[in-house]
């Protein structure tokens, strides 16, 4: 593989029709990174990944891969890899001709066209199973060799539109930790589309969140998780309760947030916290704890009634009612414990400093 290289779009609006898919676009994904777009299905993704790999046109903005303009650029002179959520293998060919299609549509030597075949299905693990069908094989082998024949004409740019989508939960889980070891090794630029959120986290350094043809905000798993620039984020990214209401001045220079649904809540002072004014705060469920009693001077603390309970082996997840919100809080399970029963008086400690402002 040659040295990783910079995508770039900047302004990059597309539509088909009277449909805009893209707005406005401005990404640039580092070299060597591994960068996912994540989002709903319909906002966009899909399309700004055919557009890179240049399957889609864009009616204004400009596309560079290390640092030149391939806008007009047709796809097999761009120098991407793409697979796709089908893996579009030939099904009549074995493994070894599916691998070599696209070396021999380039007219290398035959010597030449094997040396990259073999050295390709031995990166992805399928050196014994050349002479096969796709047929033949499983939904996690298969998807290595539509990997393996994007990588034997060793692309500038790796592009996967969701290519784990078709496997079952355990094999997805383990072809995205072999996806990202492989990606760490070649050092290749990749780009990748989900809408699982999970997926997302786990394998990307960092992430694009888009909606409706834009992009919400960039950043880490972390950053997106913890500090969500916007409502649309923090509801996408995990789970999190939001609770709307006005700010006012609290007790000895802190803050009064008064809601609606959830009554008052007494807020120390907070830099990033406005004065006053409408506003919606998030706090993810890790960070409520649910007792009987209030132990923790550093936590607001609201009475509380376990709605439901859920147990996910890590965590005991509730949801109880306070006034009239509804809180999620996640408590994490040890063997012997007793959890809370539906139905039970709680108390439900939220912890200030998690608190984020969300804005629309």
């Amino acid at each position: 593989m040659s040295a990783p290289v910079r995508v770039e779009a900047s302004g990059v609006t597309l539509a088909f029709g009277d449909n805009t898919v893209l707005r406005g676009i401005e990404l640039a994904v580092e070299p060597g990174e591994f960068f996912a777009l994540l989002g709903p299905s319909g906002c966009g993704k899909s399309t700004l990944l055919r557009l890179i790999a240049g399957f889609n046109r864009a009616q204004q903005g400009r596309v560079r891969i290390g640092g030149i303009d391939i806008t007009d650029t047709p796809p097999w002179k761009r120098g991407v890899g793409m697979v796709f959520q089908s893996y579009a293998l030939w099904p009549h060919m074995t493994v070894e001709q599916n691998v070599a299609f696209g070396l021999e549509e380039r007219r290398l030597p035959r010597g030449e066209i094997r040396e990259k075949v073999r050295q390709a299905l031995e990166l992805v693990g399928l050196a014994d199973l050349g002479a096969r069908r796709p047929g033949q094989l499983s939904g996690g082998q298969q998807q290595r060799v539509a990997l393996a024949r994007t990588l034997a004409v060793e692309p500038a740019v790796l592009l996967l539109d969701e290519p784990l989508s078709n496997l079952d939960a355990k094999l997805r889980h383990h072809m995205r930790r072999e996806l990202v070891a492989l990606q760490r090794r070649l050092g290749i630029t990749t780009i990748f589309v989900t809408h699982d959120q999970e997926e997302a986290l786990t394998t990307a350094d960092r992430i694009a969140v888009m909606d409706h043809g834009v992009i919400r905000q960039v950043g880490t798993p972390m950053d997106l998780h913890d500090r969500p620039a916007n409502r649309f984020v923090a509801e996408f990214i995990g789970t999190i309760n939001v609770i709307e209401g006005e700010l006012q001045k609290g007790i000895g220079g802190g803050l009064r947030l008064v809601s609606p649904d959830a009554g008052v809540l007494d807020l120390p002072w907070r830099e990033d916290l406005p004065g006053h004014g409408t506003v919606a705060l998030g706090v993810r469920p890790h960070a409520i704890t649910v007792t009987q009693r209030d132990n923790d001077a550093s936590r607001v603390w609201l009475p509380g009634r376990v709605k439901e309970r859920e147990f996910l082996g890590e965590f005991v997840r509730y949801r109880a009612l306070s006034g009239g919100a509804e809180f999620i809080a996640d408590a994490a399970h040890r063997a012997g414990n007793h959890p809370f029963d539906v139905g039970d008086e709680v108390r439900l400690g939220l912890d200030p400093a998690e608190m984020r402002l969300l804005q629309s």
